[in-house]
Order: structure tokens, then C-alpha cells, then sequence
């Protein structure tokens, strides 16, 4: 039986390691994201990594203006079937739409390894 702290160091030691995974549960057979040590649906313990496809839909996006910069922030539907917040680049943030189909990759920001996405299936990272 994982901890919530055990399965969130997993979870990280595989995005540095390049690969983008979703828990799985055994019982009822659904994925879930954010990674935690119980299934939401289910409550079962019975937990599988699964590698993720890294495609998906946006499902939300607004975006977020700074002096500095703007960027946006997205919802983003997982072909999975889950749901994460993220954001998606190599476009201009307002170009960001509803219905969007995007594809993840992971990238170090400060040494925390991020999944971001890119427009389209098999974006250019």
C-alpha cells in the first residue's frame, strides 16, 4: 500500500525519466489523475501505472496577462479520460480554443519536470 507522498515521487521519477503515466484502477478499471493512493471511484487500493498516450482535447483555456508576459492556463480532457490543468505552447496564448486537440510532452521548469502540450497530434518536441 503506496502513500500519497510515495505515489507523487513516483509519478514525478517518471516524468524526469521522459514518460507520462496515469494510475490505473485494477477493480474498476478507470484511470484517474492527479496520481493518489486511492482510486476516486472506487476507494480501491489496487493501483497500476499506466503510460499515458499524451494526446487530448482542450476542454477550458483562459489566459493569464502579466507585465511581463501572458500565457494560458487549460483544462485538458485526456484521451484517457481524465482531466488536468495545464497549458499549452508554441502558440499564441489567445489562439489557445475550445476543442483544440493537443499532444503532451514534459519539460524541466527549475528542475520540476512539467507535462505541457502542444498544438495538434504529434507536436514538435
Amino acid at each position: 500500500m503506496l502513500s500519497k507522498n510515495a505515489v507523487q515521487a513516483e509519478y514525478m521519477a517518471a516524468l524526469r525519466e521522459g514518460t507520462f503515466s496515469l494510475l490505473h484502477c485494477m477493480r474498476c478499471s478507470l484511470p484517474h489523475f492527479y496520481p493518489r493512493a486511492v482510486c476516486p471511484f472506487c476507494a480501491s487500493r489496487e493501483l497500476r501505472w499506466v503510460p499515458a498516450s499524451g494526446l487530448g482535447t482542450v476542454y477550458s483555456t483562459t489566459v493569464v496577462r502579466s507585465r511581463a508576459a501572458m500565457r494560458n492556463i487549460a483544462l485538458i480532457d485526456l484521451d484517457e479520460g481524465p482531466r488536468m490543468m495545464s497549458r499549452v505552447e508554441e502558440i499564441e496564448p489567445e489562439h489557445v480554443a475550445i476543442g483544440m486537440r493537443v499532444t503532451a510532452f514534459i519539460i524541466d521548469d527549475g528542475g520540476t519536470p512539467l507535462v505541457i502540450f502542444t498544438p495538434g497530434i504529434g507536436g514538435s518536441r
